[in-house]
């Protein structure tokens, strides 16, 4: 039993979604559940959406349109003379959504988001599964949400455990034994029958979920690249394929930023020791990366990982206190609560400065929180550089004509805040 997941690239327009069937034809006969995520970049028209609707902005209307007309002319190009109940099921949850921006909207934005941006995912499976249906690719579409289930934070959904493994082992499982089963990434349900996604790009972790619950053989995450890189290819041409990866390695690389591997699909499969391949829809003949090899077999290659759109916020207090334990305690606290991740920290007596996503959602209220007991500077537009096994004419080359705002050095790992 396989579980394959198929990201946004991989399902961007029509040709996309045609290729992902080439892809599927030569499995058709394993037990396969494939989940998909939202189209291209409809997560963000969709976060747009949801703001506009929780503001009250007229520009909902347009929006909305925006993403249907999109999801449409998708739909009328693969599904040309298709049964009428494939457009049927897909137009129903247009008029859904549609009937939810009508409401108003709870208080709550966090919630709302999680009710509008999981559509994404939604359409794209249904569409999916629709076309793999009318080209000969029999399969079954479930909800994601019938076995993913979480606590109540939402965008940031925490699965419990013990309720998911047993759907997805009593229920699911015996259904993937007899057919191909198409579904969703980034999005479970609480107890009060509410959508609650898993964070941002979290459909790798959907897979993990779903292959820990399972006991799959494997997990395959389609990418549009060879496999896991040294560095992002398309900021650096000179990037080199790493075959095969540890899953210690593979959770530091994440945890620093690869944007291949969401960073918590590693240690659900740790712990059943299945193995992830990262491979590529547009050559799926090559071998990509396998993670989940020996340590002692990790290459030590340098590892070049950059996030962008960051920023640097530094604190000072407002009574000339030094920054210690007591202050400390309360910057952390507020970070947890407006659930603001922390990428890089660096301290002095008197300061206090923290690296993080540059999110619109969620730093202004940090940030007025913050203000209430610190003198708060900002920096933005910044780049966060992380290299590992680094060497000095890597790390010359990659900061010269660059401001350096922080650097931390261990003995494996360089960090640079840059601008």
């Amino acid at each position: 039993m396989k579980v394959f997941k198929f990201g946004g690239a991989s399902v961007k327009n029509s040709e996309a979604v045609k290729n992902l069937g080439e892809v599927l034809e030569q499995y058709k006969d394993d037990q396969i559940l494939v989940i998909v995520s939202a189209m291209g970049k409809m997560t963000n028209a969709l976060e747009l959406l949801a703001k506009a609707y929780y503001d009250g902005n007229e520009e909902k209307t347009e929006l909305y349109n925006n993403v249907k007309n999109f999801h449409d002319e998708i739909i009328n190009d693969l599904l040309k003379g298709s049964k009428a109940h494939a457009y049927d099921d897909i137009e129903n949850l247009f008029i859904e959504l549609e009937c939810e921006l009508e409401t108003k909207p709870d208080k709550s934005f966090d919630k709302v988001y999680d009710q509008i941006v999981s559509y994404g995912e939604i359409f794209s499976s249904r569409i999916v599964s629709a076309y793999l249906n009318e080209n000969g690719i029999r399969n079954r579409w479930l909800d994601a949400q019938n076995f993913i289930s979480t606590d109540n934070t939402y965008r940031e959904g925490k699965p419990d455990w013990q309720i998911t493994t047993n759907l997805i082992c009593n229920k699911l499982k015996p259904i993937v034994k007899k057919q191909m089963v198409i579904t969703q990434g980034f999005i479970g349900r609480n107890k009060d029958n509410f959508t609650v996604t898993l964070g941002r790009e979290g459909s790798d972790y959907s897979a993990a979920i779903f292959a820990f619950g399972l006991d799959a053989e494997s997990v395959t995450i389609w990418k549009d690249v060879d496999g896991v890189m040294n560095a992002d290819p398309k900021k650096f041409p000179d990037a080199i394929k790493i075959d095969a990866l540890s899953y210690p390695k593979a959770i530091e690389m994440a945890y620093y930023g690869a944007t291949v591997i969401h960073p918590k699909t590693i240690q659900p499969l740790q712990s059943k020791n299945i193995p992830l391949y990262v491979k590529s829809f547009i050559n799926p003949m090559a071998e990509g990366t396998v993670v989940g090899v020996d340590k002692d077999k990790d290459v030590p290659l340098p590892t070049i990982i950059s996030k962008g759109e960051q920023v640097l916020i530094s604190m000072g207090s407002k009574d000339f206190s030094f920054i210690v334990e007591d202050n400390l305690s309360r910057i952390f606290n507020a970070f947890a609560q407006h659930k603001v991740k922390i990428n890089l920290m660096q301290s002095s007596a008197i300061s206090f400065s923290v690296c993080a996503d540059n999110d619109p959602y969620k730093l202004p209220d940090l940030l007025k929180d913050l203000g209430k007991d610190y003198n708060v500077r900002i920096n933005d537009g910044l780049e966060l550089l992380t290299i590992t096994n680094y060497n000095p004419q890597i790390t010359e080359k990659l900061i010269a004509d660059k401001q350096v705002l922080i650097e931390q050095r261990t003995r494996n790992t360089l960090q640079y805040v840059i601008k």
